[in-house]
């Protein structure tokens, strides 16, 4: 009969289904609350900020200052990784921003535009030192001496910052030619260091330098010491002060010791010496001039290399 059969196993009391249900739902921490205080259990830490204990940080209870302290450090912990990662970046932007991947070149006190052969000649250089591409890591000596091979027309070459992201400036200063320069049949200038060059971005000078010692210049090596070049532009401007213009600074065969100047008006040279002081030698020749043209007497040549004398022909 029904009435005395066995119940179905799904017909347990209504609690046990319900306490059953409840124990599958419970999460972790709940049960780690529960069974905090389980007998024959060692509780470790305290509740109380109050009452201090060791080992605070690893105890099971803990107090809110230990709380308190715990987010501290951990607040500690992400601004230094912050910090550390905002300065990475910050090197890494320097770096790059000092890279040089292009190069951009001005000329100092000049507004024409320049050959594109300076920038690739910069670029050639850092091509054999790419370490140096770091502007802060430019040999600035090695770098004029190598620009200064290629291209002698330029005296001096350095860094001047950024030319924008990823390039560079460098800024050059021309040479300035005090004298024209004929060489072989070619035009050449001369400056105050005694380097010639042919390309003069400079307004012509009014002194040419005829050479006709016979020696053999190669560009980018000084045609004659700087004393000599100071002799010339010397006894130039002397020349000048005296009331007479010089048009042209011959050196003559054999010789590199001594010049011969053209003047304008004056159609014969006139010999000077290097080795003696210009200021005697334009005085003794201006004299002469004076004393020549007074009496109308037009020699071949007029030699004042002699203290106190001059010779005429």
């Amino acid at each position: 009969m029904a009435l005395f059969s066995k119940k179905s196993s799904s017909d347990a009391p209504r609690r046990r289904t319900q306490s059953r249900a409840a124990v599958e739902r419970a999460t972790q921490s709940s049960l780690d609350e529960r069974y905090t205080f389980k007998r024959n259990r060692t509780l470790t830490g305290s509740l109380s900020s109050q009452v201090a204990s060791t080992s605070e940080s690893k105890a099971q209870l803990k107090s809110p200052r230990v709380h308190a302290h715990e987010l501290t450090t951990k607040r500690r912990h992400l601004g230094a990784v912050l910090l550390l990662v905002l300065a990475s970046a910050a090197i890494l932007y320097g770096l790059i921003a000092q890279f040089t991947a292009g190069v951009v070149v001005k000329a100092q006190d000049l507004s024409v535009q320049l050959d594109p052969g300076y920038e690739e000649a910069i670029q050639s250089y850092f091509a054999t030192r790419p370490i140096e591409r770091l502007r802060f890591l430019v040999n600035t000596e090695q770098l004029n001496d190598y620009v200064q091979a290629k291209t002698p027309e330029i005296a001096s070459v350095k860094v001047n910052g950024s030319a924008g992201f990823g390039k560079s400036r460098f800024v050059v200063v021309m040479r300035e030619p005090i004298a024209g320069w004929s060489i072989n049949g070619r035009q050449q200038y001369v400056d105050s260091s005694g380097v010639p060059f042919e390309r003069n971005y400079f307004s012509s000078p009014q002194v040419q330098i005829v050479d006709n010692s016979g020696v053999q210049i190669q560009a980018g090596q000084a045609v004659a010491s700087n004393r000599f070049l100071a002799f010339v532009g010397r006894a130039v401007g002397l020349t000048k002060t005296q009331g007479f213009k010089v048009t042209q600074v011959i050196i003559p065969s054999g010789t590199t010791r001594q010049v011969e100047l053209r003047l304008g008006g004056i159609g014969y040279p006139i010999k000077l010496s290097v080795d003696r002081a210009a200021g005697e030698q334009v005085e003794d020749m201006a004299r002469t001039l004076r004393w020549l043209n007074a009496r109308k007497i037009t020699p071949q040549y007029l030699d004042v290399r002699v203290s106190g004398k001059a010779y005429y022909r």
